[in-house]
């Protein structure tokens, strides 16, 4: 069968699958390419919904991953507001939600994302309560921020994540009072640990924000449907005109777990399964993104990568294996946050327990420094902290897999680079 008599279908309209469509046709690819997107928005990139957009520093329309016309020149069928609700693997098709209409394909990529996990708690359902994922959800939240800051108001977050410290930051920058409520002990605590945790909380105190730990939301108190406080399970209550709930993401996977497509276990991130070239357990059917489940030689694990970077290249190497190209995805896992004035890159993987000690290289107290997460001498993850063009350097020595000299790691004399075998 020539390309063009062949139909690619990607559903999720976010990076992944705007970069995987961008991918087709710059590879050469002339059949049709079927871009379904949930959102009616054009396809568009998250980090700015929580950072720069959030902020006011970035316009809308610098969100969007191509400009609108683009689909139409490069003869990408984008199909906005739709949703698919059946995949036929047997059949190979895909089924639209709202008029059942089916659509053959010959390869399928499944790029459809995460969606916020929500409060189980008495008064989610009131209008001051709210998640940031989509487009919608940060235009809404900037002018509920900006308002905040008018008005003395109160923002409680429920989570201490990257979301919610970004969203802190910014409440912070229109003049809001925030306070975030953390089950852990620090922010950040399964991201980063304890000791680069306590980086973030001093710095977020420093900018204002109170932070209560080893408590959880019990309850949105409100009266006419607005928020009132937020009570904790210590028997507190805080005072809140609006709540953002940022206790993290789950991956989409109900269409693939309909389509009996294997599902990686919670250990693994509990997304789609798939090969190293992203193909999941039906060889036409592949999944990049958020979803995806991808195993990772270097960590000798499988793991499921919801940052930026991910959806970046996993939506192009989706694409080129989805082509026949020997594909073997096995990116390093990096993201990136600027909070206040502070910006901050993190290359490589060290959940809790995987590694044995965090060292320093620099000054943790001015916040210019880099953290090397290791075990046994080995380097696992880098996290460079206001000092800048290192990560290609940081990247090379995790893959290295080399034993280093960790007093050496630690002497910001001593050249990072030679440290690389």
């Amino acid at each position: 069968m020539v390309d063009a008599d062949q139909t690619f279908v990607i559903v999720g309209g976010g990076l992944a699958g705007a970069k995987a469509a961008e991918t087709l046709r710059a590879e050469g690819f002339t059949g049709r390419v079927i871009l379904i997107c949930d959102e009616r928005d054009h396809p568009y990139e998250r980090p700015p919904l929580s950072k720069g957009y959030l902020l006011g520093k970035e316009e809308r329309d610098s969100v969007f991953v191509h400009e609108p016309a683009w689909y139409a020149r490069h003869d990408v069928e984008l199909h906005l507001g739709q949703t698919v609700d059946a995949i036929d693997p047997a059949a190979k098709t895909v089924r639209f939600g709202d008029d059942g209409t089916l659509v053959r394909y010959d390869k399928l990529l499944l790029a459809t994302g995460a969606e916020p996990r929500r409060l189980d708690i008495p008064g989610t359902d009131l209008t001051g309560v709210h998640h940031l994922r989509r487009l919608a959800h940060a235009e809404r939240l900037k002018g509920v921020l900006g308002a905040l800051g008018r008005d003395n108001g109160h923002l409680v977050i429920a989570g201490a994540g990257w979301i919610g410290l970004e969203v802190a930051a910014a409440a912070r920058g229109y003049g809001a009072e925030v306070t975030v409520i953390e089950p852990g002990p620090t922010p950040l605590h399964g991201a980063l640990g304890p000791e680069l945790g306590n980086v973030f909380a001093e710095l977020h105190r420093e900018h204002g924000v109170r932070f209560h730990f080893g408590v959880r939301l019990t309850e949105i108190v409100g009266q006419d449907g607005l928020v009132l406080a937020a009570r904790t399970d210590d028997g507190e209550e805080h005072p809140a005109h609006d709540v953002l709930a940022a206790i993290g993401a789950a991956p989409r996977i109900a269409l693939a777990e309909a389509a009996g497509l294997e599902i990686a276990d919670r250990a693994h991130g509990g997304g789609i399964v798939v090969d190293e070239r992203l193909r999941t357990s039906d060889p036409d059917i592949y999944a990049a993104g958020d979803v995806a489940s991808f195993p990772l030689a270097l960590f000798d694990s499988r793991i499921r990568v919801e940052h930026w970077a991910n959806a970046l290249n996993g939506g192009p190497a989706a694409a080129r294996a989805m082509l026949g190209k020997d594909v073997v995805y096995d990116r390093m896992p990096y993201f990136f946050t600027d909070q206040y004035d502070l910006g901050m890159e993190y290359s490589g993987w060290a959940p809790p327990g995987s590694y044995d000690q965090v060292v320093i290289r620099g000054d943790a107290g001015k916040r210019e420094f880099i953290a090397f997460w290791v075990k046994e001498g080995r380097v696992l993850a880098g996290m460079n902290v206001n000092v800048w063009d290192v990560t290609e350097t940081v990247q090379n020595l995790i893959r290295s897999r080399a034993q280093v000299d960790t007093e050496a790691l630690a002497d910001p004399h001593v050249s990072l680079e030679s440290l690389v075998p």
